[in-house]
């Protein structure tokens, strides 16, 4: 059954991770039917065609009676959604600055509640009209959905795109449907100060820049953030109180804490969080430009009656440098370096870290350092995403081959100079035994280095 798509009024966002950069009156919901321009909405994109993403796929299950939503006064559907589709309430993250369209409702006595998995970002407003969710299709990016939270026999996810697509396609998010993470210096009502500069946040980003507008609890030694103080003085808003903000652990000081799942906005959380958003976002330019760049060349071959068998070092160029950027991204090597030790104040280290999947010496790219860097082992757990194995062949052949050269030490670029031989071999023997699909060039040096060792 084909979800209907709806557009809402739009609104720049202020920070926080940004689903539905709109806004509208208190009592608006939808505003009207899906019309206009969507990016990406034609060949061979089709950005507006049917998804089957996580939502999407619940949404089916709803119709077809295999599932039901449980409805609680205090949070709605909230918890039932996140039981759904596996997401920790521990990865709850707190934003005060005025994002969503329910911006009115949002302050720093009233944050509005995240959470997220490897493929679903889910927000909540404290006594608002919707839940917002970012759920990525493996094929088209970022889709993004709204649920009433009204008391329904029926609930259903409403697919909203025209203004999402307005913000969420932007040089933020690689210019593709995305996410994104701002850090902006916060006036004590949530809003923006239009006189201090924002940020965008991603794993490259110092944490003296980040989380300006956010709640964040854990401890972080000396290392200083924008993280839960608001502007002091209004003609010099950077001046932020760091000190005050860092190291917080018990947000009750700050507002009612019983009013959200969990007293907590976990550090840790945070910093998979801004690692995560930019790699959803670099995967689906990848998959983009691979798709944009083959239809581009079969048009081509057919206007002068060709068939090729080879792709043109055009149509090869305009993939393989965001796949580039990608291998890049993927293995950290832009990466902040942290000053640790870094401690959560959730459950969230502890079951981020358990879902594995583990090689046989127990090692796993979830595993994390929280020292000098966030993992252990450097390289993304998304390359276990179904969007990342539903990338277009000639780019996940790239992607795979440069991973390849890179863990064997046959790459030594200064790019990924940070990656001791000891990484190297950990990723590319954690990969070896973990992530199926592999190619044959990985099992046969494997079996090289395998005989050599004996």
């Amino acid at each position: 059954m084909k979800r209907r798509m709806f557009s809402l009024p739009r609104i720049i966002a202020t920070g926080g991770l940004i689903f539905s950069s709109l806004a509208s009156p208190a009592r608006a919901q939808i505003a009207v039917k899906n019309q206009g321009y969507v990016p990406f909405s034609e060949e061979p994109i089709n950005y507006r065609s049917e998804a089957h993403d996580p939502v999407a796929k619940l949404q089916e299950k709803l119709d077809r009676g295999q599932i039901t939503l449980k409805y609680e006064p205090q949070h709605g559907y909230l918890k039932s959604v996140l039981e759904q589709l596996a997401i920790p309430v521990s990865s709850q993250t707190l934003v005060f600055s005025k994002t969503s369209f329910q911006y009115k409702k949002i302050s720093p006595q009233e944050p509005r509640a995240l959470y997220f998995n490897d493929d679903v970002y889910v927000g909540q407003v404290h006594d608002g009209k919707v839940l917002e969710f970012v759920s990525f299709d493996s094929k088209q990016g970022a889709i993004f959905y709204i649920l009433d939270e009204q008391k329904a026999d029926n609930p259903v996810f409403q697919r909203a795109e025209l203004d999402c697509t307005q913000c969420h396609v932007a040089a933020g998010t690689r210019n593709v449907p995305g996410v994104l993470l701002r850090s902006v210096h916060t006036n004590p009502s949530g809003t923006q100060s239009v006189k201090a500069a924002a940020f965008l946040t991603g794993q490259e980003s110092p944490l003296k820049d980040r989380w300006g507008g956010w709640y964040v609890t854990g401890t972080h030694g000396n290392q200083t953030h924008m993280g839960n103080v608001v502007v002091e003085d209004p003609e010099h808003p950077d001046q932020l109180n760091r000190a005050k903000g860092s190291n917080v652990t018990d947000l009750s000081k700050f507002f009612d804490v019983s009013k959200s799942l969990i007293p907590d906005s976990d550090i840790v959380a945070h910093l998979v969080l801004a690692h995560q958003t930019q790699m959803h976002n670099l995967i689906t330019l990848t998959n983009y430009q691979t798709r944009l760049a083959l239809y581009k060349e079969a048009a081509r071959n057919k206007a002068v009656g060709e068939t090729a068998t080879t792709l043109s070092d055009e149509a090869r160029k305009q993939y393989q440098g965001p796949a580039e950027e990608l291998v890049r991204y993927l293995l950290f090597s832009n990466e902040t370096v942290l000053e640790g030790p870094i401690v959560g104040s959730s459950q969230y280290t502890r079951e981020f870290a358990a879902l594995g999947p583990r090689d046989p010496q127990g090692r796993s790219l979830r595993d994390f350092d929280l020292h000098k860097r966030i993992f252990k082992y450097p390289c993304s757990y998304l390359i276990y995403s179904t969007a990342f194995d539903d990338l277009p062949s000639p780019a996940k052949e790239y992607v795979y081959h440069r991973l390849f050269e890179i863990v064997t030490g046959r790459e030594q670029g200064s790019e990924f100079a940070r990656l001791t031989s000891e990484d190297r071999r950990a990723i590319f023997e954690i990969l070896l035994a973990t992530k199926p699909g592999l190619p044959e060039e990985w099992s046969q040096y494997g079996k090289q280095v395998h005989l050599a060792r004996k």
